[in-house]
């Protein structure tokens, strides 16, 4: 006996489904093949405790909610079966999730996905699994932005701080050097020259 879904469960299949791909940082589609229930509900659940929504999802109610977003970039990785990665706050995250789950498992096999609306190869993916975090990564781009200013300071002060630092040796120098007597050429309190 084969189940089939009601025409209001699939309408709001689509809407949820709509709702993720709009609300979503970052949608990474896999094929979970080989990955049994009792594995799917695992990785679910690591998914869940880190914000992350896992689903599996019916190829043609994707691709209406992908093409009713505006998103009909994901269609061509919508053939087999289907789960998406969903993440709402960061997108580097996830990807390091599943890339790891696949690296350890070797079951689970990305196809592609969605940063926004543009298209991403697994290859991509694989390469975004390499960014540090969100946090690290705006830190990074606080210093930098910090830098340029910085070296200007640095730059503007650096003859100043030369001349600070012969008049401080010039001082020390007369301080520990024996007085100068009078050159004979010099009269008394009269200048020769």
């Amino acid at each position: 006996e084969i189940r089939r879904m009601s025409r209001e469960k699939k309408i709001q299949t689509i809407e949820e489904l709509r709702r993720d791909l709009s609300q979503s940082a970052i949608a990474i589609l896999t094929d979970y093949r080989g990955l049994s229930a009792n594995e799917m509900a695992k990785l679910r659940r690591r998914f869940r405790e880190s914000g992350i929504n896992y689903r599996v999802v019916k190829n043609t109610l994707a691709r209406f909610a992908a093409e009713g977003e505006g998103k009909e970039g994901i269609k061509a990785f919508l053939e087999g079966p289907t789960a998406i990665v969903f993440g709402y706050s960061d997108a580097v995250k996830p990807v390091q999730m599943v890339i790891e789950y696949v690296r350890t498992s070797g079951v689970l096999r990305v196809k592609g996905g969605l940063i926004g609306k543009r298209v991403l190869s697994a290859a991509n993916i694989s390469t975004l699994s390499t960014l540090p975090p969100r946090e690290v990564l705006i830190s990074q781009l606080i210093g930098r932005i910090k830098t340029p200013p910085w070296l200007l300071l640095n730059v503007l002060n650096a003859p100043l701080r030369g001349l600070l630092r012969t008049l401080r040796a010039r001082i020390q120098q007369l301080e520990t050097s024996p007085p100068v007597s009078p050159s004979p050429l010099q009269g008394e309190g009269k200048e020769i020259f």
